[in-house]
């Protein structure tokens, strides 16, 4: 139901608005950038920074994953709702979580704390993070399901296609798009993603826990527990065309 493609049918007030997946981006893409920020080309968020990886490079990304799997699985596609499901996430995104979690030169501490994750981080090489990051982004994603309906699942996608007037927030699809793939070079993929790890990680960058996307940290900050919980929930339920 919810592809790239999918026409969208919006109602705010007594204004309906029919629009397709790119003409969504370019309604609400420029509610998340800060004030005079250049929107960014199609090729900058479209595209992936990184080339069609070698055979050896995922090879080496697989051994690399070994160490990965307990949480997150070999294949990428983690059993416990606690942790992220990787498989098919844009290795861009990877590449600058795993940056995230180690402290940069200069500064007090990570961008992301998370001491698991710190202290993995800090074991790898540059070669290592570009190799696990490509091989986690070809391996086949098993997505989720929405676990709610009703009301809530309406709350969900409403906050999901046209975000939320009355506090400023934008329509999620915005960045992450219709389905929830998001776009290789700026924004992770969600969609299929676990919702409890979706709301977790929501809470966090409201209370100011998880602090590597001010544009995140905005956002969430004028959501309430029950609207994070619906578009949450929503994205956990979304596919992706080819799944």
């Amino acid at each position: 139901m919810f592809t790239s493609q999918v026409d969208v049918r919006l109602s705010l007030s007594s204004l309906r608005l029919r629009v397709a997946g790119v003409s969504l981006l370019l309604i609400f893409a420029p509610a998340v950038r800060a004030a005079g920020t250049p929107p960014p080309t199609a090729s900058s968020v479209m595209e992936s920074s990184f080339p069609t990886p070698t055979a050896a490079q995922l090879q080496a990304g697989a051994r690399v994953a070994q160490t990965c799997a307990a949480c997150h699985g070999l294949d990428g596609n983690a059993t416990s709702t606690e942790f992220p499901k990787l498989a098919a996430q844009h290795a861009d995104y990877i590449v600058k979580q795993l940056h995230d979690y180690r402290t940069a030169k200069g500064a007090k501490g990570p961008a992301r704390v998370n001491p698991i994750m710190n202290g993995v981080a800090a074991t790898l090489t540059e070669a290592q993070i570009r190799d696990v990051a490509l091989y986690y982004s070809r391996q086949t994603f098993k997505p989720g399901v929405a676990s709610t309906g009703g009301k809530e699942l309406k709350l969900g996608q409403s906050i999901w296609m046209a975000g939320i007037a009355d506090r400023a927030v934008p329509a999620c699809a915005s960045c992450h798009g219709p389905s929830g793939a998001g776009m290789p070079s700026r924004y992770p993929r969600v969609g299929g993603q676990w919702q409890t790890y979706l709301e977790t990680e929501l809470q966090m960058f409201r209370n100011d826990r998880r602090t590597n996307s001010p544009e995140m940290h905005d956002i969430a900050s004028r959501m309430t527990d029950r609207q994070l919980a619906a578009a949450a929930d929503f994205a956990a339920g979304l596919r992706a065309s080819s799944e």
